[in-house]
């Protein structure tokens, strides 16, 4: 929804990279945001449906500028952070920096509270608050829906002071992303399974092939209802809604839960018996195979555990 009321985006940013789910952050605060860390006016300059930015440049830990953002943002009766990881570390901090309740997985905002996800999203809420509040919005998956903007945005440059008092960790190296633990909204490339696969070892064989193919892995909710995976490792409207350029769905017959939160991957790569299911009939590549055999033949061939 088009905000209507004082909502405010808070985009942390590395390197002018947008975080997953900031597009529909500015959307859901009327195209107001704040774009805070290292390249801001990069990142600002590729935000959909913008229209007053505020970009603060900084490579100070996003820990100690806490103090300065709460600052910065006193007057705010709504700040809207992404559910990207930064944003999920950031906000708590900033929510208590503020001494105001913090509303994580928010599906939208309005001016007394959110409506928000609860127990792995199987259940939605509604939250009422009393006063200014925090919250953090769950990505829909896919694109934003179009908003009605200027092509030129209002926008002002921010200085904000880092607190050298304030704890912070040292960073001594920055590695590429662990595709074996990475969060599951940041991977480009994203191999799953689903109940064609027939046991639980075939997840810990489907995470090393999704490794060697610099992918990560995931499942379905009837996998991690079976206890194979972890519910973190669940995609999906009631699990994680992702949104890779690449998606290989092993033996996933493509329930709408499923699907619905897959995003619009530029590739499908789809392997099942069945091939009238709704998974084969959205791939791009469809294998009328058994998922196992097949797995287990990718698995040789990458020199990985069969």
């Amino acid at each position: 929804m088009i905000a209507t009321i004082a909502v405010i985006a808070v985009l942390p940013v590395r390197h002018g990279q947008l975080p997953s789910g900031a597009d529909e952050c500015v959307r859901e605060a009327g195209g107001r945001a704040l774009v805070v860390g290292t390249g801001a006016a990069d990142a600002g300059a590729a935000l959909t449906g913008a229209t007053h930015l505020l970009l603060a440049e900084s490579a100070a830990p996003f820990a100690r500028l806490v103090p300065a953002l709460a600052d910065a943002l006193r007057h705010e009766p709504v700040i809207v952070l992404p559910t990207a990881p930064d944003g999920r570390d950031l906000a708590p901090a900033l929510a208590h920096a503020l001494g105001r309740p913090l509303l994580p997985g928010a599906l939208t905002v309005r001016a007394d509270g959110a409506t928000c996800t609860r127990w792995g999203g199987r259940v939605t809420e509604d939250q009422t608050v009393i006063g200014p509040f925090v919250a953090t919005l769950q990505s829909s998956g896919g694109a934003a829906p179009p908003f009605e903007a200027g092509a030129s945005p209002t926008t002002q440059t921010v200085v904000l002071g880092a607190d050298e008092a304030a704890p912070a960790p040292e960073s001594l190296e920055v590695l590429p992303p662990d595709v074996t633990s990475m969060d599951l909204t940041e991977a480009p490339r994203i191999v799953g399974g689903g109940a064609g696969l027939d046991g639980a070892d075939r997840f810990a064989q489907l995470a090393d092939v999704a490794a060697a193919l610099g992918a990560a892995m995931g499942g379905t909710r009837v996998i991690t209802d079976k206890g194979w995976i972890a519910h973190e490792r669940q995609i999906g409207t009631t699990g994680v809604v992702v949104r890779p350029a690449l998606y290989l769905a092993f033996g996933v017959s493509g329930a709408v839960q499923h699907t619905s939160g897959l995003g619009d991957p530029e590739h499908v790569v789809s392997v099942n018996l069945d091939p009238h299911c709704p998974m084969m009939q959205l791939a791009d590549l469809a294998l009328v195979a058994d998922a196992n055999a097949t797995l287990d033949e990718l698995a040789r061939r990458l020199g990985v555990r069969a």
